[in-house]
């Protein structure tokens, strides 16, 4: 079997609108834009590569496979400390773009032990600044520059 890579732009990538809105931009990988999710309760960042109409795993290149999954183990690597167990999780059953959830998890969190999707409803940070210097903190951990959004 031969698997031919896409060849695309990231400038032609555009994020799913339902992930823009429930996320702030971190900055961008070598594949993927890298979003935290806005939500207080937990450290929580996704990773989107970024090529249009992606839905599974399958739909990367062996190579742009590779490349997410580094990113992948960076990411998780970033965030490790924030908790005592990560949740790595690509569902896409609301979002159909294919992305990766990586969250930081605490026995006691309020979804413990439990997964986090459909616990209860999204609760984002209460105020911009505290939300801002987390997520300064999580570009830090990742190595990223400051994003717009």
């Amino acid at each position: 079997m031969v698997i031919t890579p896409m060849i695309q732009s990231p400038n032609d990538f555009s994020l799913d609108p339902r992930l823009a809105g429930d996320t702030i931009p971190l900055g961008d990988f070598p594949l993927s834009r890298v979003l935290m999710m806005d939500e207080c309760r937990y450290p929580w960042v996704i990773l989107v590569p970024r090529r249009d109409r992606l839905i599974e795993l399958t739909d990367l290149s062996e190579a742009e496979t590779e490349t997410l999954w580094g990113e992948l183990r960076q990411t998780s690597a970033a965030i490790a400390s924030l908790g005592t167990k990560l949740n790595v999780g690509a569902l896409g059953n609301v979002v159909a773009q294919l992305h990766i959830h990586v969250i930081a998890r605490t026995p006691g969190d309020p979804a413990w032990p439990g997964p986090v999707w459909g616990h209860s409803p999204r609760q984002p940070w209460p105020d911009a600044q505290a939300r801002d210097a987390r997520a300064a903190e999580l570009r830090a951990r990742l190595g990223l520059a400051a994003a717009t959004k």
